[in-house]
């Protein structure tokens, strides 16, 4: 691959690529939400007790602020290959590629970015209650969901493009944690 290899990252891939990142800008991608659409059952739970993690879930007029990242040239097949078994472990995220608009001006064709396969039995929808008390007790092979949930909305905030939702929820959580 000659091309460079830009990647959306609207999730734990803000704080935790796993691969070699040559440049990061905040991107904007339209017509898509961060949403904790996708039952957990391998890195934020477990299939007995799944949590929660975010996908990109398809919303006519939405849009999603996240980093696009540039892989160091020469990792480029490394990068999909490491990618694609990182988020590709169920068949319910799916692999396309898109269009973000750079926050600091112009555009980028071609941006590999994974979305929610609504038709896989991991999506989900759950008003924000529901969604605080599963990530609030929910612990995967990563470790537990609310610190993928913390790990998230603070790197957001850090760069400039809170999600309201995200910061709802930390709240939630936190209180739920606390009432324990």
């Amino acid at each position: 691959m000659t091309a460079p290899l830009w990647i959306f990252g609207y999730g734990s891939l803000l704080w935790n690529p796993g691969f070699c990142v040559a440049e990061t800008r905040i991107a904007r991608l339209h017509d898509w939400h961060r949403s904790f659409c996708m039952s957990s059952i391998h890195h934020r739970g477990t299939e007995a007790d799944p949590g929660l993690v975010l996908a990109l879930d398809a919303l006519q007029g939405a849009s999603c602020d996240g980093l696009a990242l540039r892989a160091e040239p020469g990792t480029e097949d490394a990068t999909i290959a490491y990618l694609r078994e990182r988020e590709l472990i169920s068949s319910a995220y799916v692999e396309t590629r898109q269009t973000v608009n750079f926050h600091d001006g112009g555009t980028q064709d071609d941006v590999l970015t994974y979305v929610i396969n609504r038709d896989h039995v991991q999506y989900c929808q759950h008003a924000l209650e529901v969604q605080a008390r599963i990530i609030a007790g929910a612990v995967g092979g990563r470790g537990p969901n609310d610190e993928y949930l913390y790990n998230t909305a603070a790197h957001l905030s850090e760069l400039g493009i809170g999600d309201a939702d995200l910061e709802a929820l930390v709240t939630m959580v936190r209180d739920l944690k606390a009432a324990l």
